[in-house]
């Protein structure tokens, strides 16, 4: 792999890991590079970073990378954090809330298992806009974290308590789980744009 394929994918690790970071070490065990080599990838980053044309730059905080915004365009973030947020939610965010409603509490796993996708991001959105929030550990192997609905939740639907939650969809020997799992979802995300525009 060419550096600039390889500063590239480095660039791509940094962005996905996060606010948690990434290490050195990790970095070039991913890329299958040499230490030294990690170091030099991350350091033309840093210089690419400089220039005045770019928004970002490279934090390092003892061993751990951090992508992060430029301190001298704050003004402008701030700005950001004031504008009111848009309410629209995305497809994946609804259907995993729907989950966490009906199924909580529940592990990011169990909500993997029902949406058959990973779910990461969706439950990061949900905690983010305090919708969900975590109820506890499961007494199972590696104590995985359980979500529930928040305060929130409750008050972004104007209900009062969970059991004021539409009836899910009688199931119908007919329908397979899917079909009975999109009505749902489509009647759940009606529910909501139904709240959002009152």
């Amino acid at each position: 792999m060419e550096i600039d394929e390889l500063k590239a994918v480095a660039e791509g690790l940094l962005f996905a890991s996060g606010d948690e970071g990434i290490t050195i070490k990790q970095l070039y065990r991913i890329l299958d590079v040499s230490e030294s080599a990690a170091l030099h990838i991350i350091e033309e980053l840093k210089f690419d970073y400089e220039s005045s044309d770019r928004g970002l730059m490279i934090m390092q905080s003892h061993d751990v990378l951090h992508l992060t915004t430029k301190p001298e365009h704050s003004s402008y973030f701030k700005k950001l954090l004031e504008l009111p947020q848009t309410s629209r939610m995305s497809q994946a965010a609804l259907e995993t809330l729907a989950i966490i409603a009906y199924q909580q509490p529940i592990t990011r796993t169990e909500i993997e298992d029902i949406r058959g996708v990973k779910s990461d991001r969706p439950v990061q959105t949900l905690l983010a806009r305090s919708l969900i929030e975590e109820t506890g550990r499961k007494d199972s192997v590696g104590r995985p974290i359980l979500f529930g609905t928040s305060k929130d939740f409750l008050t972004y639907f104007g209900l009062t308590s969970l059991e004021e939650l539409p009836p899910l969809p009688e199931s119908d020997d007919s329908d397979d789980d899917s079909n009975e799992a999109d009505l749902f979802f489509e009647r759940f995300s009606d529910e909501i744009d139904k709240n959002l525009n009152d």
